[in-house]
């Protein structure tokens, strides 16, 4: 117990004497504070051996009175007999508090010398008793441990600094300035400690006072203070724990303080909520109340499966329990309103009529016959048997085909909503799957979003682009579209917002794609692929006659009979002013002519109802693209090719010319990895066969073999060029010429093996394009030939073969 916990019997008389008070209300009298009690005691001044009072959580220093609880029996009597004699005792600390019953071993080896001044009888059997602090010392040996303990000590003397050392007096001035920071912040300690420590003008007395009564953190830091010879190595240790103290209280208080203002401003809210729940009770102008029966008016007639009931029930006795001012509330409103808005079992009737459906689909695009087959045979099965999943199709190929557009073309022919969801470029998986309700402003994914917005649980939906999702930090949404475009998996899609099953089985999914290789390869297996190739010149010419003139001259306010396009002009615009699969620059194309006549006829000029090419060219300006047209006949050593690219087919070029040297082989054009890797195999296989071929050997040891491919700015890369590649070394090498008309496609391997390549249609279509009448390629590729309708073959002759030396053998002028 400190002289602080002693407080209620203790009194402060001008801050100089404590007035001790006992239990009993018996009055001890005044003890000076100022008074140095402590004496130069020598071995023979004290009992043989010394009583040894143990304290448990207490350390007296000399000089210092402290009062103490006596419980144990042996610390009694080891008290009572020595009250009755010298009335010295020994104390000392215990080193844990826990232990019961210490042995010698439990006890420190430095104490105090004490005086006992008063015993206090106590009500409940044990005594308080007044001690005060005389001499450290050193306990040598314990004598005895019954009754009680008692010891052989040595006497330590504190070694004093002088009365002229000034950083001494400064030392024990910051002791004071630190106890008066600790009564500020401390509970503990009355406000008339500080007053009574600052008039103490004893500085050993002082520095022993207080670091007797503070309550450190650790139980054996007043211990470590005791032990301490010099006194002025103890006034700076005390210091330092004194600091760690304030520091330890401040803490506490700040917490304290917050906590408290918190509590306050709660209890402030609460109390305010409740006289305003009281007014609008009584003005009957209850926001919760409204907004409940809004609600369940909502879900009145709602159909939606068993579950979902039992959650909308369970969240509404949510709502009517949270206070409407706070931000829940509005959380909890916005995602019974999705509840209730979702169509969950509402669907819209699929229009069955084949004809009609039929008429729909060639109404807004031409050609795409394999799609709009795959739409009508699905009416077919839903017409016959009443029920079937959504197919989940994916359109591929070049921009400006009419992908997206089909997309709404099939939702007018099914009579179904029709909804659009952009990929491109997204990266967060929570995009599809929604955000959990716990995030600030979460709200449910894409997906539902839609479906929300169609009011209908089975419209048409287009992912676009779904070949540029990407993945990032928040999640891969490719992975989570396996669920969605699952039809095995998708009945029981499970929205992180909405965090129920979600049936989107009877979602017609129809994804689009420019290239299928950068889609994910297991959601490539869950769909259907479907290739949208690219329009030859006369399927252009219609689509441009029956959709994008139509449509631009209504978009500019201006009739059909105003303005006039011929085929040939279209013709001409598609050759020489468009380099593309799709229709989308030709559109742009016309777009441009129909604006500058629609200006000319808003200042009054009179229109020419038939555009001629040249007027079409003062607007368009001279042709954009020039054609590329096959012209291998008129030098050795340059081959015609065949490649694909995502704007469709193009033709390309391969040049090899020889130079004196020694056999290097130079490659250039901005050729990728795969193409470099071509071109070296191609010329080691003409190296393996030069005798068949007829080279004489010495030729690749004296010249330097150059291959350059035209257009260097553009990168190229894929292996469909090696035989184009070996044709135009064997030509330089053997002098021959390649017959005219000729351009090929496909892989090799060093056995001389040719391989099929894919993007064949695109293909055939660059090489009408160019004038090429032959195309050689794999035998392989035969089955993908047979598939392209007749029309786009027209003009074309095909040669399939097998080894780089029919090849050779076939292209090569004799």
């Amino acid at each position: 117990m400190s002289i602080w916990q002693w407080e209620d019997k203790m009194a402060f008389d001008k801050f100089e004497n404590i007035f001790v008070t006992s239990a009993m209300g018996e009055n001890v009298g005044f003890i000076p504070l100022n008074e140095d009690a402590s004496e130069d005691f020598t071995e023979k001044d004290l009992p043989i051996p010394l009583p040894v009072l143990v304290l448990r959580n207490a350390v007296l220093f000399p000089s210092v009175v402290m009062p103490i609880t006596v419980g144990r029996d042996k610390s009694i009597r080891l008290i009572r007999e020595a009250y009755s004699g010298t009335k010295l005792v020994g104390t000392v600390g215990q080193k844990d508090p826990k232990v019961e019953e210490p042995s010698s071993d439990d006890l420190y080896r430095i104490g105090t010398l004490a005086r006992i001044l008063k015993i206090f009888e106590m009500p409940d059997g044990a005594i308080t008793v007044l001690l005060q602090g005389l001499q450290r010392f050193y306990i040598e040996n314990m004598i005895q441990q019954e009754p009680f303990f008692a010891a052989h000590v040595t006497m330590l003397k504190d070694k004093e600094p002088p009365k002229s050392d000034k950083n001494f007096e400064a030392t024990v001035g910051a002791v004071k300035d630190s106890i008066s920071k600790m009564v500020k912040f401390s509970s503990h300690l009355p406000p008339e400690a500080s007053f009574a420590i600052k008039n103490i003008e004893n500085k050993k007395l002082l520095i022993n006072f207080v670091s007797a009564n503070v309550d450190f953190e650790n139980h054996d830091d007043r211990q470590k203070l005791l032990e301490i010879d010099d006194l002025k190595d103890r006034a700076l240790k005390l210091i330092e724990l004194l600091d760690r103290e304030i520091q330890l209280l401040e803490i506490k208080n700040d917490i304290q303080q917050k906590v408290r203002s918190e509590m306050d401003q709660q209890q402030r809210e609460y109390f305010l909520h409740q006289q305003i729940k009281t007014i609008q009770n009584e003005l009957g102008d209850n926001p919760i109340d409204g907004e409940v029966e809004r609600l369940k008016q909502k879900a009145k007639n709602k159909k939606w499966p068993e579950y979902v009931q039992e959650t909308f029930e369970k969240e509404l006795r949510k709502l009517e329990k949270i206070n409407p001012a706070g931000g829940e509330f509005f959380v909890h409103v916005n995602y019974l309103d999705i509840l209730t808005d979702l169509p969950w079992d509402e669907c819209s009737i699929d229009n069955l009529d084949l004809n009609r459906a039929k008429i729909t689909l060639d109404e807004d695009h031409f050609g795409l016959e394999e799609v709009k087959e795959r739409i009508l045979e699905y009416l077919s099965v839903i017409k016959l048997k009443g029920d079937l999943k959504s197919p989940i199709i994916c359109l591929y190929g070049p921009p400006g085909v009419g992908k997206t557009s089909l997309g709404k073309s099939i939702a007018r022919a099914l009579d179904r909503r029709f909804g659009r969801i952009s990929l491109g470029g997204l990266h967060d998986e929570a995009e599809i799957r929604g955000h959990r309700r716990t995030y600030i402003g979460a709200m449910p994914g894409r997906i539902i979003q839609i479906i929300n917005r169609c009011k209908t649980s089975n419209p048409v939906i287009i992912l676009d682009e779904i070949d540029k999702v990407g993945a990032g930090f928040k999640g891969d949404p490719s992975s989570a579209l396996l669920e969605v475009l699952d039809p095995e998996q998708n009945s029981t899609f499970r929205d992180n917002y909405i965090d129920m099953d979600y049936d989107l089985s009877r979602v017609m999914f129809i994804t689009t794609a420019n290239r299928i290789d950068t889609i994910h390869p297991a959601l490539r297996d869950r769909m259907e692929m479907i290739n949208l190739s690219g329009y030859i010149t006369e399927e252009k010419i219609e689509i441009a006659k029956r959709h994008l003139l139509p449509k631009a001259l209504e978009a500019h306010g201006i009739s059909p009979k105003q303005l006039h396009f011929e085929d040939s002009l279209i013709e001409k615009i598609i050759e020489e002013y468009t380099r593309e699969s799709g229709v989308r620059n030709l559109d742009k194309q016309f777009a441009k002519i129909i604006r500058n006549k629609a200006k000319a006829l808003a200042f009054g000029e009179k229109l020419k109802k038939k555009i001629t090419f040249d007027e079409a060219r003062k607007i368009l300006g001279v042709p954009k693209v020039q054609k590329d047209m096959i012209e291998t006949n008129n030098f050795v050593g340059v081959t015609t090719g065949l490649a694909w690219t995502e704007a469709g087919g193009e033709i390309l070029f391969v040049e090899t010319s020889l130079s004196p040297g020694k056999g290097e082989l130079v490659i250039t054009g901005n050729l990728g990895e795969v193409m470099k890797e071509s071109a070296i195999i191609a010329l080691e296989y003409i190296k393996a066969h030069a005798s068949e071929l007829k080279i004489n050997e010495k030729l690749f040891e004296k010249k330097n073999i150059h291959i350059h491919v035209p257009e260097g700015a553009i990168p190229k890369d894929g292996p469909s060029a090696g035989i184009t590649m070996i044709t135009s070394i064997a030509s330089i090498f053997t002098g021959r010429k390649v017959k005219k008309g000729i351009a090929m496609t496909g892989e090799i391997t060093l056995r001389g093996k040719v391989l099929a390549v894919g993007g064949v249609k695109e293909k055939i279509l660059a090489a009408k394009r160019a004038g090429v009448t032959t195309i050689v390629l794999s035998s392989e590729n035969q089955k993908n030939i047979e598939e392209i309708k007749q029309e786009y073959l027209e003009g074309l002759s095909f040669k399939y073969m097998e080894t780089m030396m029919e090849v050779l053998n076939f292209a090569l002028e004799k």
